[in-house]
């Protein structure tokens, strides 16, 4: 099994076989619209303006299961993507990420990459990690998403490369993505 054998919705609902991205680098990420790594966003639209003639593509699934932090509907969401942001990257459903109703699509990823830890040097890594402590003590050893913006880079053969979390230096990111292309 691998990331093509997935299909997932869009943000109409439409069905979409992630086979049709053969052969494209991908980085899947789940978002919110009111979080305080959602200035990623401009980084997102950045990475993909410049690599999308490369092949390179970011599927964006909103999700509101961090914080409350996505709670508009798909179309509230989108909206705001495209106005605040100019996002030209393909929009997905709201989905969730962990639990009884995640996307079976986010249950292999995580199983592929598990949670290797926030970037300490990052301003929000302690408060994540004493929120997630108090909420979660055994956050460190389960592969569920912790947070907005975490993300996975997938090769031109379907692999799944490697996990960020939203600590994850932007430019470190880029650097994974380049040397895919």
């Amino acid at each position: 099994m691998n990331f093509y054998d997935f299909t997932v919705l869009d943000a109409k609902d439409t069905p979409v076989d992630l086979s049709e991205y053969k052969g494209k680098v991908v980085l899947v990420v789940n978002t919110a619209t009111e979080c305080g790594f959602t200035p990623q966003y401009d980084d997102l639209q950045d990475l993909y303006e410049k690599y999308a003639s490369k092949g390179f593509e970011i599927l964006d699934f909103p999700c509101n299961q961090f914080g409350n932090q996505a709670p508009g509907s798909i179309d509230e969401i989108v909206s705001f993507c495209d106005a605040k942001f100019h996002i030209k990257f393909r929009h997905f459903a709201k989905i969730d990420v962990n639990g009884s109703d995640e996307l079976p699509l986010y249950k292999y990823l995580k199983g592929e990459k598990g949670f290797q830890g926030f970037a300490p040097e990052h301003t929000l890594t302690p408060i994540l990690e004493s929120m997630l402590d108090r909420d979660h003590p055994d956050f460190r050893t389960t592969s569920d998403i912790k947070w907005n913006f975490t993300k996975f880079l997938i090769d031109r053969n379907g692999n799944v490369i490697k996990r960020f979390e939203p600590t994850e230096n932007m430019s470190n990111v880029e650097e994974n993505i380049t040397a895919l292309l």
